[in-house]
């Protein structure tokens, strides 16, 4: 008798056996069932090997009692103690699935299925089962069969008999035997239906691929002709219907639950298209109509049920396209679409515990794999493989991926399909989600061999081959190119010259062949050199195929390595600052401007770390004015000083170029930035206030080589145009007003020549050809125009203005902003021209008028010959110019009563309108859309071309790259035209009703 406060023997004997309630396993030990086996240590061990010993226990008791006699009891129970194999099978399974412990509970007699262990029951196959599955004649008894083959298949593999592979291709086997014998009893059901068709069953996903789970959808097809003479339409008609009674006699709850739901979406049209359709409909529709993933799903294409010569003729067909898909445009960009798009709609809540589809789960693996035979099976038939294991091998076997890249994903993915095994055996339910719960995670990991602490064992476990999955699926694709390139060790497969071209032109890439001696120059020999760029390259190559440029992306990289190569900070930025590499790629890749700018300097490529590089954020105009006339001041002469002003400008548009990629583009870290109105007024600012900068420092510079510390005149620079407004584009002219005023005893005429002097000057030394972007000033929004001096007092404008001024130059007048130079002098100038841009009571019907003239004239005259007025960005229906001269005109009629129209800025303006019901939230919503994404194309035109232009390229890889600036994906230039004239459409409707009062 145990002492009071004392645990028994037999108490710590179960714990030390893994029992979590000893207590209760005590009493279940202890009960009438099992009391002729109690006594034997074989028991009690065989127990604490399984998954979950309290769960194995309970189910062996609720099979005793359902034996329903003393007799069959006690065959149980010998047979249990006596026969290893039948211990371990029927302990093992019930300890791992309470669903096959309620089947044996329910059919008691069905243990004895794991009795028989002879050789031939090893590895059964589709005839085994189909054997076992024979005497179903109805939609209960062929559950019933289902479960009691797979109650053996769930044996072998929690035993440890069969291992992932083997016990996937038993369950696909399995249900290959099953859909035959469902369409048997379909077929019986409907005799003269079956009489007029051949029906063929195409498995599809992982059924075809012969890697099924233990509960997952079974994905088919259907394929069927008439018979001899019988009508097609009518054969096709039967065919559905016993297709249509097949799946729901697997589908169907029965008292004896479901077997799976057989799902037929991957058929062409998917859930909207016919569910069966004759072998050349099907032909048809993927000559013509199939989309990329279409092609990957028939990868896995199996006849499985039914005519199965008409199945082995369906896939014959289809083969041919199958394995042409790699040459479909976009072909890379869409199967990884694809996949983002999967990852993008899992639930946020669910991400983290998504075992199948997550970042770093099996559907990576899977895509990588597909994506490989894809593009290579055409010319290797033994990569034809629909197992992904099997795919994974003969691609390591021919090179086409690393050999230890292949033997670390094959490892994770068999130790992820294995978590995923053992969470749908449980309770035979459909599945990917990791549980939260210790109870069934401590059940997991002991079923996967972790004993010592099998919930942190297991996490620590899945971790770790998830990341491994993250790290090697995309790299994949691309490091096998570089293994082609390389010095690889004696006997390692590699991938062949042109599989290395196959596989670049697949991504996207021109010209392989320079592609392929780009990487051979970065990536081949020994040197500490080579090996970090070996390591950094196949992420890179991924991010260059993402863009719409990426031979010139590699190119450009390569050209910067040559440039920065010795310099050791270089390659440990891009190898250890997380945002750098990829910043990097996508501004190489991106189009023109930006690398043009960083490979005259290749040095700011710091700035795209997310160090002491200062970041690709803007800096405020007062920051970049001190720089630039702390630069100046150390130089010699004028013009050292303004090529170091020209060299902080070059620097500084290189970061906003860059900061508006990688905004526009978005990275893996960081999301694409929603608000294009925002982008559009970074840029715009920060160009604008450089030029400023620049403006002051060559003044400094000019003033100073000529006169030292005082020019006789006292001297402002007025910001004109986009300059003014604070919206400067990465190509534009500087539209600029120059005003002075003599000092106290300085004569006029000496005063003037000065001035003249200075612009002169500073045009000069902001045009000197260098390897600096050149700064053009325009001057001709002064008085009188071209034919006017380029210089005038603030007498003069005054005189000008109250005499001469037209309509035109009052509304010029409303972008002046005082940017450098004398800042009293520049205050009085805006002091001047405000009752001329915001005339009190504001603008007489005349000058009304005149400006719709004048807008009128501009837009029949100016308009480019040839040019497509939807698509002009600045001239064009709807666009910058019909925007801005309908807000001007409200600053024009309004701008002496509403303060907030008093803004050189166009948004603010109109924001101002809107606020003062000068016009309706709707109207302002659509101009100001309207403005911002034309002056996102005009920004996008020069960044890829590297010139300014106001229309979309010609050029099919511009245009394209213009459109993923604008965040439209490969193939979709189309819907960024329709978007942009729809866009720009309604702008004009709003600009007609309010500029022009129609």
């Amino acid at each position: 008798m145990t002492a009071p406060g004392r645990r028994s023997s037999t108490f710590t004997r179960l714990l030390r056996h893994g029992f979590t309630d000893p207590s209760a396993a005590e009493r279940l030990l202890e009960s009438e069932q099992l009391a002729p086996i109690k006594a034997d240590p074989v028991l009690l061990e065989a127990l604490g090997t399984t998954a979950d010993p309290d769960l194995a226990l309970l189910g062996l008791v609720r099979l005793v009692e359902a034996q329903g006699g003393h007799t069959a009891e006690r065959e149980l129970l010998d047979t249990l103690v006596a026969a290893k194999p039948l211990r371990d099978r029927l302990l093992g399974v019930l300890g791992a699935s309470a669903a096959l412990a309620d089947h044996l509970a329910r059919h008691p007699a069905d243990w004895q299925e794991l009795v028989t262990y002879e050789p031939q029951d090893l590895h059964p196959g589709v005839t085994e089962f189909e054997r076992g599955l024979a005497q179903a004649d109805d939609p209960v008894s062929l559950r019933v069969a289902y479960r009691r083959c797979l109650l053996s298949i769930a044996a072998r593999d929690v035993c440890g008999t069969t291992d992932l592979a083997q016990t996937a291709a038993e369950l696909a086997d399995l249900a290959t035997a099953t859909l035959r014998a469902a369409l048997t009893i379909a077929c019986a059901a409907a005799p003269g239906d079956a009489a007029l068709c051949r029906l063929a069953v195409i498995a599809m996903g992982k059924c075809g691929g012969h890697e099924l789970n233990y509960v997952s959808d079974v994905d088919v097809i259907f394929v069927a002709e008439a018979v001899d003479a019988a009508d097609e339409g009518k054969a096709i008609q039967a065919a559905t219907r016993l297709a249509a009674h097949m799946m729901r006699i697997c589908s169907e709850t029965t008292v004896e639950g479901s077997i799976w739901p057989v799902d037929a979406n991957l058929r062409p049209e998917g859930r909207n298209g016919p569910l069966v359709r004759t072998l050349s409909s099907h032909l048809a529709y993927y000559q013509r109509w199939a989309k990329t993933w279409e092609f990957q799903a028939l990868l896995k294409a199996r006849p499985v049920a039914g005519d199965l010569d008409l199945g082995a003729e369906y896939v014959a067909t289809l083969a041919p396209l199958v394995w042409h898909a790699a040459e479909r445009e976009n072909f890379v960009a869409d199967v990884q679409k694809m996949r983002r798009r999967v990852v993008e709609n899992i639930p946020v809540a669910e991400v983290d515990r998504e075992l199948k589809l997550g970042p770093g789960g099996l559907r990576d693996v899977e895509f990588a794999v597909q994506l490989l035979q894809l593009v290579h099976g055409r010319a290797d038939s033994s990569l034809r493989s629909g197992t992904t294991l099997d795919a994974l091998k003969a691609l390591a076997a021919g090179g086409y991926v690393g050999r230890a890249d292949a033997v670390q994903l094959d490892d994770s993915y068999r130790f992820l399909r294995l978590m995923e095994h053992r969470i749908q055996l449980f309770r035979l339910r459909r599945t990917h989600l990791v549980p939260e719960d210790s109870a069934d995670l401590r059940r997991i990991g002991r079923s996967l061999g972790l004993r010592v602490d099998p919930v942190a064992e297991l996490k620590r476990e899945w971790k770790r081959h998830r990341a491994v999955v993250r790290r090697l699926h995309e790299k994949l694709f691309y490091r096998p190119l570089l293994d082609a390139v390389a010095q690889l060790a004696t006997g390692e497969a590699r991938l062949s010259a042109d599989a290395a071209r196959e596989r670049l032109v697949a991504l996207g890439y021109a010209d392989p062949a320079a592609a392929l001696r780009h990487l051979e120059a970065l990536a081949s020999g020994v040197s500490r050199k080579a090996a970090i760029q070996r390591t950094l390259l196949p992420v890179l190559l991924g991010w260059f195929a993402d863009s719409a440029e990426p031979d010139a992306g590699l190119l450009n990289f390569r050209k910067v390595s040559d440039a920065l190569g010795k310099t050791p900070w270089y390659l440990r930025l891009l190898r250890d600052e997380g945002a750098a590499a990829e910043n990097l790629a996508r501004v190489l890749s991106a189009g023109r401007l930006a690398p043009d700018l960083l490979m005259r300097a290749p040095e700011a490529v710091a700035l795209l770390g997310d160090g002491d590089g200062g970041g690709l954020e803007p800096r405020t105009r007062a920051h970049l004015e001190q720089e630039v006339l702390a630069a100046v001041g150390r130089a010699t002469g004028g013009e050292q000083a303004v090529t170091a002003a020209r060299g902080v400008r070059r620097r500084e548009l290189f970061r906003t170029a860059a900061a508006d990629i990688v905004a526009s583009y978005g990275t893996e870290e960081t999301p694409v930035v929603a608000d294009q109105g925002a982008l559009v007024d970074q840029v715009g600012g920060a160009v604008s206030d450089l030029t400023a900068a620049t403006l002051a420092g060559t003044l400094r510079a000019v003033v100073r080589d000529g006169w030292g510390d005082t020019l006789p005149t006292r001297f402002a620079v007025i910001a004109m145009g986009r300059f003014g407004g604070h919206e400067l584009g990465y190509g534009s002219d500087a539209d600029v007003l120059f005003v002075h005023e003599p000092r106290e005893g300085v004569d006029e005429h000496e005063a003037s020549r000065a001035a003249n002097a200075v612009v002169a000057e500073m045009r000069r030394l902001l045009q000197i050809p260098s390897a600096d972007p050149p700064l053009l000033i325009d001057a001709d929004l002064r008085p009188e125009g071209k034919t006017g001096p380029l210089v005038r007092s603030l007498k003069s404008y005054e005189a000008y203005y109250r005499r001469w001024s037209l309509v035109w130059e009052s509304q010029a007048l409303l972008r002046a902003e005082f940017v450098a130079g004398d800042e009293d002098l520049g205050r009085r100038f805006i002091e001047l021209v405000d009752p001329l841009r915001y005339p009190a009571e504001g603008l007489g019907e005349d000058a009304v008028r005149e400006i719709r003239r004048l807008k009128a004239r501009m837009e029949s005259e100016r308009m480019p010959r040839g040019a497509d007025p939807t698509l002009h960005s600045k001239l064009g229906r709807g666009g910058l110019s019909d925007v801005e001269w309908t807000v001007q005109l409200f600053q024009l009629r309004h701008g002496w009563d509403e303060p907030g129209l008093r803004t050189t800025r166009t948004r603010e303006a109109l924001a101002a309108a809107c606020a003062a019901e000068l016009v309706s939230g709707e109207d302002a919503a659509i101009l100001d859309e309207a403005w911002v994404l034309a002056t996102r194309v005009r920004n996008a035109v020069m960044l890829v071309r590297g010139r300014a232009g106001d229309t979309f390229p010609s050029d099919g890889r511009e245009v394209a790259a213009v459109g993923r600036y604008l965040g439209y994906g490969p193939g979709h230039v189309g819907d960024m035209l329709d978007d942009y004239r729809r866009t720009t459409r309604r702008a004009r409707a709003v600009v007609d009703e309010l500029f022009y009062g129609a």
